[in-house]
């Protein structure tokens, strides 16, 4: 059985899946490393972006890795076989249901966010996104044309109870070895599957979860407080769209979405998948500036949550945080490290 199974992907996937491998050889040169075309690279040389090869070796790993995928030349490709349908279909194959985003603000970095040091400092969020429902996968979804002229678009948002149920205990398991708080975030006030999300949460937290401190906050809401007080925040329970766009606003309280790591789970015992939330960024892809440290940071998760091995994952998490004490910092953080000196800083701490 392979122990990682690296998918690097497009645009700069590829670059910082480079210094994970490097990592990976130097700290746990036991564990066994195998590598596939995923995304738009894959539907080049194989004609789709997920190959039925490829879903079997991720199923088969003890985890799987990610680099990016995405990137404008394959804008025009249909849909189903455009890079982001081979990471929806990855995520579903693999029945990944929970993404757990971690917004962590090392101490080196809480002057490169926007905002300041007193809002950042020390922050230590869990986002908890359900990842395999919701508008991305319901049905139907169609853009039609209209008589007359015109065309109206439709997506489906769609949960049911046990989708709910089974990503919020993921948060409120999470939150009894953190500070035990989650705040449940959706919009009851106008939407049923919303409206559902809330009853669901609550249920739960009566018959199982009490001794966990629950609260509810629409989603827009949640946006602003992330903002406003991010540090009032402890485990953040979503569905998939509100997730996707929350984690992002959380990303910047870090300082760059180049620092923020994301490990995708499902049943115990079945492979995570684990990849930075920063994307492709095919406008630095092949320029040798991309941060690697999310990809970096997303191995550490890997370590922890699905090889087994703490030990080295605490081991990684210090090299990281010492290497941004020492100064070590790429384009995205003010500094002009490249990609692979960025690599070579964390190397040295390990």
């Amino acid at each position: 059985m392979t122990d990682l199974l690296l998918l690097p992907g497009d645009g700069i996937g590829p670059e910082v899946t480079a210094q994970v491998r490097r990592v990976a050889e130097a700290l746990t040169p036991a564990l066994t490393l195998e590598e596939r075309p995923f995304g738009g690279i894959s539907y080049d040389q194989l004609g789709t972006p997920l190959a039925d090869e490829t879903l079997a070796a991720a199923k088969a790993a003890k985890a799987v890795l990610m680099g990016a995928v995405g990137g404008p030349q394959w804008a025009g490709v249909p849909r189903d076989k455009r890079p982001e349908a081979g990471l929806l279909a990855l995520r579903a194959g693999m029945n990944v249901f929970a993404n757990l985003r971690p917004a962590l603000c090392f101490q080196p970095l809480a002057d490169a966010s926007t905002l300041k040091r007193e809002v950042v400092e020390g922050l230590d969020l869990m986002i908890v996104r359900e990842l395999t429902g919701g508008v991305y996968f319901g049905s139907p979804r169609f853009i039609e044309d209209l008589p007359g002229g015109g065309k109206r678009a439709v997506d489906t948002q769609v949960y049911t109870t046990a989708e709910i149920e089974r990503v919020s205990r993921v948060a409120f398991e999470l939150a009894r070895g953190r500070r035990n708080k989650v705040a449940s975030a959706e919009k009851s006030n106008v939407m049923d599957s919303g409206l559902l999300w809330r009853e669901v949460v609550t249920d739960l937290h009566k018959r199982d979860y009490a001794d966990v401190e629950l609260t509810h906050i629409l989603a827009d809401n949640a946006a602003m407080q992330i903002v406003k007080d991010p540090k009032q925040f402890d485990v953040l329970l979503t569905d998939n769209l509100f997730g996707d766009i929350l984690s992002d606003a959380a990303a910047q309280l870090t300082g760059s979405l180049g620092m923020l790591p994301s490990a995708a789970l499902g049943v115990a015992g079945t492979p995570g998948l684990y990849e930075p939330i920063h994307g492709s960024a095919p406008d630095i892809a092949g320029k040798g500036v991309a941060n690697p440290l999310a990809a970096i940071l997303s191995f550490e998760m890997a370590l922890r949550w699905s090889l087994g091995r703490a030990a080295e994952a605490d081991k990684l998490y210090a090299a990281v945080n010492a290497a941004l004490e020492k100064g070590a910092r790429t384009r995205d953080l003010g500094g002009s490290l490249s990609t692979v000196q960025m690599g070579d800083a964390v190397l040295a701490e390990l």
